[in-house]
C-alpha cells in the first residue's frame, strides 16, 4: 500500500498514446462526426506520430510529468483467426481485405493512440485501499475499438506493475449493460492531486430505467458501467457525482463527454448544452467540491454545439499552473474557427481561472475525429507512486530524441485503406514495435512476441 506521508506531493501526469504505424481514415466511428466525414483520405502516419511526440515533448519541458503509452499491433491477425480465416499472417490480410477492404481498415485501426479511452483512473486518495485503480475500458460500442482491451491491460501492468502502488482491472463485461468508453467520460475534480477528490462520471444512458436517449447516433457508456468502476475502485458516495450527458448533444457528434466538457482541479469548462439537468448536476457539484468551486460555462449564443465538436474546444487540456490558475491546450482548429477563437480571446482577458492559451498542430489526429485530451490518459500520482512506474516511459530529451529517430525511420508518410493490403506492411510493424518494447522496457507485450496469442 502506498505511504501516506508521499501523498503530499500529488501532481497530474498525463500519459499519451503514441501513434502506430497504421494511422489511416477508415471512418469507423460511427456518431464521430470527423472521423466518419474524413474517411477514405490518405494519412501520414509518420507526421500523425511526431505531431503528438511535439506536444508531449513541449509539456515535458514546461515542468509536466509525460509519459508515453505505445500503439497496438495492428493489423489484428489473431482477432482475423478467431473469425475463422486460416492460413499465413499473410495470406490472412489478402483475403479478410479481399473479402472486405472496410473489415481489415478496422482491424488495422490505431486508434489505441486515444488513450483517454484506455482505462478509468482512479488516484490513491481517492480509493479505499490507497491505490491507483486502473478499470481498463471494453468500448465494446465499437468493432475497431473493442478488440483493444486484452492488449490494453497488457500494457498497463507492464507500466504500472508494482501492486504495492497500483491496481489494474481488466475490462467490463463485453455487453451494452456495461458499454465503457473510459476517462473520455469521467474527470477528477481536488484541491490537491494526492488528497480525497470528487470523481465526477457522466454516461449517456441508463440500460435499466428508460432514461431519455439520443435518437440518432449511440449512447455508448452507461450508467451501471460508471458504478461499476466506482464500486472496483472503493469510491466513497460522498466524493462520487453522476451526471448524464444532454442526448441532444450526442445527436450532433458529441460522442464522448470530453467532446463538450473538460475539468481540473476546481474548474469545470463546459458548454451549456452539455448536461441533462444541468443545474442540478452544477448544485451537486459545488456542494461535494466545496465553495471553491468554479463553473465556466460558454454560452450557445458564443459558441454552437456545432463549432464546438468542428473545433473540438472542449477537447483540450487544462494544465495546473504555479500561479494558481490554468492553461488551456487547444487544437490550431480553435484558432482557425472565428466564433471559438472570439470566445477564447475574451476568456484569457476575463483572467479567470484560465489565463493562458496554449495551441497545438495535431491535424492527423483530428481528421481521424480525436484532439489534444482524447490522446491523454490522466494519472494523478503521489511522488512515492511516480518513482514506481516504469522509468523508461517519462518524456524527457533522450527518449524524446529516441523516438522520433524510430518513427522516422519505421513509419511511412503516406497510408491509404487501400496500402493495407501491403505484405510489406505486416513485417513492417512488427519490426517497429520489437524495438519499441525494448526501448520502453516493456517486455513482451505484444501478440506477435507471444507466439501469435492476445491472451
Amino acid at each position: 500500500m502506498s505511504m501516506q506521508n508521499d501523498k503530499q506531493f500529488g501532481f497530474e501526469a498525463n500519459f499519451d498514446g503514441l501513434v502506430g504505424p497504421t494511422h489511416h481514415y477508415g471512418g469507423h466511428s460511427f456518431g464521430n462526426v470527423a472521423s466518419t466525414g474524413n474517411a477514405k483520405l490518405v494519412a501520414n502516419p509518420r507526421e500523425a506520430a511526431l505531431q503528438g511526440l511535439a506536444k508531449m515533448k513541449a509539456l515535458a519541458d514546461m515542468g509536466y510529468r509525460q509519459g508515453v503509452l505505445p500503439p497496438q499491433e495492428r493489423p489484428a491477425t489473431w482477432v482475423m483467426r478467431e473469425l475463422g480465416y486460416t492460413g499465413s499472417d499473410h495470406e490472412l490480410i489478402a483475403a479478410v481485405g479481399n473479402t472486405n477492404l472496410g473489415y481489415l481498415s478496422a482491424m488495422c485501426s490505431a486508434s489505441s493512440m486515444w488513450t483517454a479511452n484506455a482505462a478509468t483512473v482512479s488516484p490513491s486518495g481517492d480509493t479505499a485501499d490507497g491505490r491507483v485503480h486502473f478499470s481498463v475500458a471494453n468500448l465494446q460500442n465499437k468493432f475497431h475499438r473493442a478488440i483493444e482491451h486484452r492488449q490494453t491491460e497488457r500494457t498497463l501492468k507492464a507500466i504500472f506493475s508494482n501492486e504495492q502502488y497500483f491496481s489494474v482491472h481488466g475490462a467490463l463485461p463485453m455487453m451494452a449493460a456495461f458499454g465503457d468508453e473510459g476517462a473520455a467520460n469521467h474527470t477528477r475534480f481536488c484541491k490537491d492531486y494526492a488528497g480525497q477528490g470528487v470523481e465526477f462520471f457522466v454516461y449517456g444512458r441508463q440500460h435499466w430505467g428508460g432514461t431519455v436517449e439520443p435518437q440518432r447516433f449511440p449512447a455508448r457508456h452507461t450508467l451501471e458501467a460508471s458504478q461499476a468502476v466506482a464500486r472496483r475502485h472503493g469510491l466513497r458516495a460522498s466524493h462520487t457525482v453522476y451526471a448524464q450527458q444532454n442526448p441532444a448533444v450526442i445527436d450532433a457528434g458529441v460522442f464522448h463527454n470530453d467532446v463538450i466538457a473538460v475539468g481540473n482541479q476546481n474548474v469545470l469548462f463546459c458548454h451549456d448544452q452539455a448536461f441533462l439537468n444541468a443545474q442540478q448536476v452544477y448544485a451537486e457539484l459545488k456542494q461535494k467540491v466545496g465553495a471553491n468551486f468554479e463553473l465556466i460555462e460558454v454560452p450557445s449564443s458564443a459558441v454552437s454545439v456545432e463549432d464546438a465538436v468542428k473545433s473540438y474546444l472542449f477537447n483540450s487540456q487544462l494544465l495546473a499552473k504555479t500561479n494558481g490558475k490554468q492553461r488551456l491546450l487547444v487544437p490550431e482548429e480553435c484558432a482557425n474557427t472565428p466564433a471559438v477563437w472570439a470566445y477564447l480571446q475574451h476568456l484569457i482577458h476575463d483572467n479567470r481561472a484560465i489565463d493562458e492559451l496554449l495551441v497545438f498542430d495535431l491535424k492527423q489526429s483530428m481528421q481521424n475525429g480525436g484532439g489534444p485530451a482524447c490522446l491523454r490518459l490522466r494519472v494523478a500520482l503521489s511522488e512515492g507512486e511516480a518513482a514506481a512506474v516504469n522509468p523508461a516511459v517519462w518524456m524527457n530529451d533522450q527518449l524524446y530524441a529516441d523516438l522520433t529517430s524510430w518513427v522516422k525511420r519505421h513509419y511511412r508518410d503516406r497510408l491509404h485503406e487501400n496500402d493495407l493490403l501491403d505484405p510489406h506492411l505486416l513485417d513492417e510493424v512488427r519490426g517497429a514495435l520489437d524495438e519499441l518494447t525494448h526501448i520502453l522496457h516493456l517486455g513482451s507485450i505484444y501478440p506477435f512476441q507471444r507466439h501469435g496469442s492476445d491472451e
